[in-house]
């Protein structure tokens, strides 16, 4: 392995040249464009052998992810933000349709009055859409993930389309060291992509057709089963790639100090870092602090929380981005798969537009969670960092 002082962005390129992605169209939007531009630079110089295809909008974008990786081959790109929101009809045929297109999706702020910095309400809203989705803490992450998240979406058990989630500028911008495994390794790892259908004019058959009322059911369920199934998947791929690198993030979730955790906070990004930082401090202190670090969205592991939470007496959820519904995703999804649990539970919401989330933050969402697991009412809901007065 070789070791660089690169950009989340950057790791990405190099973990979908590693890949040897075949196929790459692109649309440039901050604050991912550095990875396409990567990319396009490796293949001009010659080490990376893809087709760069430049569409006219993120839309197009996707509808030539669609078709390559219906063509049978190996499928990468990325957006942000808006880009996503216009990709919005292409994701739901993509999902469909069982193919294996890995986007990395570097997260930021959307809407009008928004900002270019990050937020989870770009990726957070189309988790409904049918693909897999994985949040990353660190630029090693964003590559390992990258890696594989091919190897995920065209195991023949799963054959769904998978995001890549990483913070804008926490990790798109900023540069860490980076271990790049050898190209040999990776191809050890990652075999050859093995499509299940190929669209070829020899052999004609339709994709995507109209489904009437007798067959829709059923593709829906076939699809769901197949989110539900790829945890195995998920699972065996991080053992598989442990194996190989020596690094493993725990599959679907990762746990942190919660051997005998009273009180959890559960969250997913870069905020996870600081989240640690926030435990170690109150270990020192005596309190029995753990955190769960939320990898994938989808398949979201409901009974896999339940288990991991059945001992605490208070747990929090870390939400960067507001559903409007008085609370945020993740704890929505957290608080459903928690139905019949008796562990308290409250939402924090923190970092909205990219406003920066220190261990002081931390530790007061920690604090409300230690006071509602004694039984002291308060917020269900609790806006960090707001200026004014919460109402």
């Amino acid at each position: 392995m070789v070791v660089r002082t690169i950009t989340g962005d950057a790791a990405v390129a190099y973990a979908a040249m590693l890949a040897r992605a075949e196929v790459v169209p692109g649309f440039p939007i901050t604050p991912q464009t550095v990875i396409i531009e990567q990319i396009t630079e490796f293949i001009n110089d010659g080490i990376m052998d893809a087709d760069f295809i430049p569409a006219e909008s993120e839309h197009s974008v996707m509808s030539v992810a669609v078709g390559a990786s219906a063509g049978g081959v190996r499928t990468f790109t990325a957006t942000s933000s808006q880009g996503l929101a216009l990709m919005y009809e292409m994701l739901f045929a993509a999902a469909p349709s069982r193919l294996p297109v890995v986007m990395a999706v570097a997260n930021r702020s959307l809407g009008a009055a928004s900002g270019i910095w990050t937020e989870h309400n770009d990726s957070q809203p189309v988790r409904e859409s049918g693909w897999l989705q994985v949040y990353v803490e660190d630029n090693q992450e964003a590559l390992d993930m990258t890696i594989q998240a091919f190897r995920i979406a065209e195991d023949h058990r799963v054959m769904l389309p998978i995001m890549v989630c990483l913070d804008g500028f926490i990790l798109s911008h900023v540069v860490e060291g980076v271990d790049i495994p050898e190209q040999s390794l990776v191809d050890s790892f990652l075999p050859k992509f093995v499509p299940v259908n190929v669209l070829d004019p020899k052999d004609p058959f339709m994709i995507n057709p109209v489904t009437p009322p007798e067959f829709a059911t059923e593709m829906r369920y076939q699809q769901d089963r197949a989110v539900e199934g790829s945890k195995l998947v998920i699972a065996e791929v991080d053992e598989q790639y442990a194996a190989v690198t020596g690094r493993r993030y725990g599959g679907l979730f990762e746990e942190y100090r919660m051997e005998d955790a009273e009180i959890a906070l559960v969250g997913a990004g870069t905020w996870t870092g600081i989240a640690r930082e926030a435990v170690d401090q109150l270990r020192a202190e005596g309190k029995k602090a753990g955190l769960i670090k939320l990898r994938f969205m989808r398949p979201f592991p409901g009974e896999e929380l339940k288990r991991a939470t059945a001992g605490l007496k208070g747990l929090g959820v870390f939400d960067r981005s507001a559903a409007f519904n008085g609370y945020g995703p993740v704890f929505t999804e957290t608080r459903n798969a928690l139905y019949g649990s008796s562990v308290p539970i409250t939402d924090h919401v923190a970092g909205i537009g990219g406003r920066d989330i220190t261990v002081d933050v931390v530790r007061e969402m920690y604090d409300i969670v230690e006071r509602n697991a004694s039984g002291e009412k308060v917020r269900e809901c609790t806006w960090h960092g707001l200026r004014g007065e919460q109402r």
